[in-house]
C-alpha cells in the first residue's frame, strides 16, 4: 500500500515544527517538505500542495486562505486539507476538528475534506460548555465568562525569543501578563458558535512565563443553569460525554477535593486533555477547569490527531 503523503505549509513555525517531529518516526507517511532554497517559490508551494493527500496548514489566516485557493484554481479534488489558522473555524464548508465535540463529529472528520482545528483556547472552553449545553444543564444564553492562562509557546517565535531572553524585564518579558483587553479574542467566535451559546463570553487570556501548558477557568452558578445542575451531576455530564475515547480525561469528584492546587503545566508534552469540576457540594458554585498542552491538543496534537482520523476514514 502506498504511504500517504502529507504537506505541513509552515513547516518552520511553532505548530509546523511540533507536528514535524510528532511525524518523524512515522513509516506510514510521507512527508513532503520544501528545501530552503525553495521556501519563496510559490510554484515549488504549490506542486506539493497538489501533490500531497493531506496538506496540514500552519499559516497566518491570510496565508492559509491563499493555499486553499491555490488548490480550488488549480481544479484540485483529491487533496484535503486540515488548518491551524483561524481562518476557517466556523466556515460552513469546514468541519471543525474536535472529534470529542458531540457524538458522530469523528466520523464528519473521517470523512471531510476540509478541516479546522481549534484554537488552543477554544479547545479548553468547547470541552466544558459543549457537553453541558448538549445535556441542557447550560443555557445557551447563560453569561459565560472564561479565564485561561497559556504557556508563552502560543503567542509565535517572535514572543518565544523575548520570554527567553534573559537580558529583557519590561512588560512583554513580564512573569505574567494579560491582554485581549477589548474583549475581542479571534477564539470567542468559534467558542460561541461550536458550544453553542447564543451570548459571548467575556474571555480574559493571560500567558504565563512558561513554555507549553494552559488552564481554561469557566465559573458558573447552578441556580442559574436548568435541569438538575449541581457538582455531581455536572461531573456525571461529562463522564457520560467523553466515555469511551482516551483523549479527555474527567478527574474524580475525590480527586479534586484532594489536590491543593492545579498546574498549568501539568499535560505538557501530551496530546489529551483534562477536565476538573471544582466546588463544594450544596454552594450553588462550580468552577469547571480544563488542562492541556497549548501545543498539543491545543495544536499540533489536535492536528495529528485529525489527521489519522482522516487517513483511517
Amino acid at each position: 500500500m502506498a504511504k500517504a503523503k502529507i504537506f505541513i505549509d509552515g513547516e518552520h513555525g511553532t505548530t509546523g515544527l511540533q507536528i514535524r517531529e510528532r511525524l518523524a518516526a512515522r513509516d506510514d507517511l510521507e512527508v513532503l517538505s520544501i528545501p530552503h532554497e525553495e521556501r519563496r517559490n510559490p510554484d515549488y508551494r504549490a506542486k506539493l500542495l497538489n501533490g500531497a493527500d493531506i496538506a496540514i496548514l500552519c499559516l497566518p489566516d491570510d496565508a492559509s486562505r491563499e493555499a486553499a485557493q491555490m488548490l480550488a484554481d488549480a481544479g484540485n479534488t483529491t487533496t484535503r486539507m486540515i488548518d491551524a489558522s483561524t481562518a476557517f473555524r466556523t466556515h460552513p464548508d469546514w468541519v471543525f476538528g474536535f472529534a470529542e465535540l458531540e457524538p458522530g463529529q469523528r466520523e464528519k472528520i473521517a470523512s471531510a475534506h476540509f478541516v479546522s482545528n481549534p484554537g488552543c483556547y477554544s479547545t479548553g472552553a468547547i470541552a466544558l460548555l459543549r457537553p453541558l449545553v448538549l445535556a441542557g444543564l447550560l443555557p445557551p444564553d447563560y453569561p459565560v465568562t472564561i479565564n485561561a492562562v497559556s504557556g508563552y509557546t502560543g503567542g509565535g517565535k517572535n514572543m518565544i525569543a523575548q520570554m527567553e531572553d534573559a537580558s529583557r524585564d519590561d512588560a512583554i518579558a513580564a512573569n505574567h501578563f494579560e491582554y485581549a483587553l477589548t474583549l475581542k479574542h479571534k477564539h470567542v467566535p468559534e467558542i460561541v458558535s461550536r458550544a453553542g451559546l447564543s451570548r459571548s463570553p467575556i474571555f480574559t487570556p493571560n500567558v504565563g512565563r512558561f513554555a507549553q501548558g494552559m488552564l481554561v477557568n469557566i465559573p458558573l452558578f447552578t441556580d442559574h443553569m436548568t435541569g438538575d445542575a449541581t457538582l455531581a451531576s455536572i461531573h456525571h455530564c461529562y463522564d457520560a460525554h467523553y466515555a469511551g475515547q482516551d483523549v479527555v480525561e474527567v478527574a474524580s469528584l475525590e480527586d479534586v477535593a484532594n489536590a491543593p492546587r492545579l498546574d498549568a503545566q501539568e499535560m505538557t508534552n501530551t496530546d489529551r486533555l483534562k477536565i476538573y469540576v471544582c466546588g463544594t457540594a450544596g454552594t450553588g458554585q462550580v468552577n469547571l477547569v480544563a488542562s492541556l498542552d497549548n501545543l498539543g491538543k491545543g495544536a499540533s496534537g489536535a492536528a495529528v490527531q485529525n489527521m489519522d482520523i482522516m487517513l483511517k476514514g
